[in-house]
């Protein structure tokens, strides 16, 4: 199992000078092409799903697929929320198996993002879920004008940047330096200087959005000034696209299983130059001596019940399932009866929690609290609880 902090994986490629591709998947193509990718070349790598392409696919069902690509890994990889809508969809997120989220308030007022960002970092941080704060501009197609370039868009400055991170506590910072503009037929024109301004200024790992074409000295610099991230998914889907349309003129009858057979291997070969480019490449045991690794909390409670009825105790069990699974952390609540009425305990709560620091803000949660004291406690008897760790042989 080789799923990891993402904070410990983007620190140390930010303090030994190289990035960590988080790449976009909207399908398994995506997801075994990205992670071939990593094996091939022992890179750490960043699967991300972001919320902005929904549509194309069902959240809860890739992220599992994610989740199992990532734990039968043998390279450090972390599962992030990319361009997050609210405080809803995080906590939905960390739920189905991310830890890292990204909030995208960036088209908001500066104090509306900074309001919306620092909520989302209080309660994945209770969780023990870095976040990645977004003072970038993405552009969409109204961007363009009439001759087919692209609008002046605000670039990030250095005091908003610092007040930005003070004030939320966002642990990266997504920026706008140039390289999320959209130029399809021109090369980038980053802003360097802002970049290294804001660097020195915040001393976190800086991310990037790359919608345009970057050649391998300018991903080099970017580097070199601090972006450990590169939000990654525009040319994935031009190269599956390219895939697809050669398969469909060499094979005009061609099925679609027939189609898509070439996308999974032009999507890992373009993760795999970027994993060199931008020097990743070799990095998977390095990272993997020095990161926690990222694995579940189960919560498990034993114990009978008195002066209530089998009913009352069904109902009381669903009612906690609905509330319990709500707090923000818990990934899941499943309930029992022993098989055996004479068993020694009749009834078992187990509750998975994403990390270990889920533990404390579970028991701190007005809504843990209202449930155990109204509908619990009362009636539980002889209660045994352990926290412990889940572990994969």
């Amino acid at each position: 199992m080789s799923l990891v902090h993402m904070k410990d994986l983007l620190n140390h490629a930010y303090a030994h000078g190289y990035a960590v591709g988080a790449f976009d998947v909207v399908s398994l193509e995506f997801v075994e092409g990205v992670m071939a990718a990593a094996e091939r070349s022992r890179a750490p790598v960043i699967l991300s799903l972001a919320e902005s392409q929904l549509e194309h696919y069902a959240f809860e069902l890739l992220m599992s697929g994610v989740e199992a690509a990532a734990r039968r890994s043998s390279v450090p990889v972390a599962l992030h929320l990319d361009r997050g809508a609210n405080l809803e969809a995080a906590v939905r997120a960390i739920r189905l198996g991310c830890n890292g989220v990204m909030v995208d308030a960036s088209q908001s007022t500066f104090s509306d993002n900074l309001a919306h960002t620092k909520t989302v970092v209080e309660m994945a941080h209770a969780c023990g879920v870095p976040v990645e704060g977004d003072l970038g501009y993405i552009p969409d197609a109204t961007d363009i004008n009439a001759q087919g370039h692209p609008a002046t868009l605000p670039y990030t400055t250095v005091a908003e940047a610092k007040g930005f991170v003070e004030r939320t506590g966002v642990d990266f910072l997504e920026v706008s330096i140039g390289a999320e503009q959209i130029c399809p037929n021109s090369k980038a024109k980053l802003d360097i200087q802002r970049l290294r301004s804001i660097n020195r200024a915040l001393g976190i790992p800086l991310a990037i959005h790359c919608r345009v074409r970057i050649d391998d000295d300018q991903f080099r610099r970017l580097i070199v000034h601090g972006v450990a991230k590169i939000n990654y998914f525009t040319a994935l889907a031009e190269a599956a696209n390219a895939a697809i349309r050669a398969q469909a003129r060499s094979a005009p009858g061609a099925g679609y299983l027939d189609l898509v057979q070439g996308v999974g291997a032009a999507i890992s070969a373009e993760a795999e130059r970027c994993m060199r480019v931008w020097g990743a490449a070799g990095r998977a045991a390095e990272v993997l001596a020095c990161c926690r690794p990222w694995a579940p909390v189960e919560h498990l409670i034993i114990h009978n019940v008195i002066g209530i009825s089998e009913k009352e105790v069904t109902a009381m069990m669903i009612e906690g399932q609905q509330t319990l699974s709500t707090i923000p952390g818990v990934r899941s609540v499943i309930t029992g009866k022993a098989m055996r009425e004479h068993a020694q305990y009749r009834y078992c709560w187990q509750v998975r929690f994403a990390a270990p620091e889920v533990i404390d803000s579970y028991h701190r949660h007005p809504d843990y609290a209202a449930f155990t004291n109204r509908r619990f406690r009362p009636v539980a008897d002889r209660e045994i609880s352990i926290d412990y760790a889940m572990e994969s042989l």
